[in-house]
């Protein structure tokens, strides 16, 4: 399985390097499963479970999560509109999407409403564990198969009226859509580096220019704003 590549280093764990995380599924096995997990983990503590959006947003602020690992088939509020509470809140949360991929058409709005990890539920434990930590640092979780499955799939279909409204490139240099093109296609730093012939730290600021310019929360958000203003097909 291709692994998720991290940009962005933004960390959101506390001071002794633990990171608190909700976990939010209405099927309380899958839940169980995380719990038991994340138990013999140094860096990971589970700090409340929610069976539904809702319930979700309510105990980010109640416990201070650093990051939630959130289904989007839930009762009530489901898992896009309770994403956009918790990414759009003061808490400064992140959530990272567990779902059933192959049949999930929600993912595209779950993009929209600033989610910064997709994961399958038939990862092993061990790679889901390694997601959250990446999610924790602040990166976004770019992991190209994955991505550009998703974005073949939801990308030619409208944003849900929840969802963040969509945003242009008016405003960015010919080098950073150049980059942007390449951050599209689910390119890490030191690939397009290689191939504009440029240094991984030029190659970073350009990237930090263009989440700054875009107003994108990480480079997941820039993958979508890249097939939205055409840069890059989803043929």
């Amino acid at each position: 399985m291709t692994q998720p590549t991290a940009e962005q280093p933004a960390a959101v764990a506390d001071d002794a390097g633990i990171v608190r995380v909700l976990l939010a599924d209405d099927q309380p096995l899958v839940r169980t499963a995380l719990r038991m997990v994340m138990a013999d983990t140094a860096d990971l503590v589970v700090v409340g479970e929610a069976a539904n959006g809702a319930e979700a947003v309510r105990l980010v602020e109640e416990t201070g999560a650093d990051v939630v690992v959130m289904d989007l088939r839930m009762p009530g509020t489901d898992g896009i509109e309770a994403t956009r509470l918790v990414t759009s809140g003061p808490t400064g949360a992140r959530v990272v999407v567990l779902t059933t991929f192959d049949d999930d058409d929600h993912v595209y709005g779950a993009l929209h409403a600033g989610a910064s990890g997709f994961l399958v539920k038939d990862m092993a434990l061990d790679d889901i564990l390694a997601a959250v930590r990446v999610v924790a640092s602040g990166d976004a979780l770019i992991a190209p198969g994955v991505t550009r499955r998703l974005i073949k799939e939801f990308i030619g279909r409208p944003p849900r009226p929840s969802t963040a409204p969509r945003r242009g490139t008016e405003g960015i240099t010919d080098r950073e859509r150049e980059v942007l093109t390449l951050v599209g296609r689910g390119l890490s730093n030191t690939e397009i580096a290689a191939g504009l012939h440029i240094s991984i730290a030029t190659a970073k600021t350009y990237v930090t220019r263009l989440l700054a310019k875009l107003d994108a929360r990480d480079r997941v958000q820039l993958v979508i704003i890249a097939y939205e203003a055409g840069l890059v097909s989803a043929a």
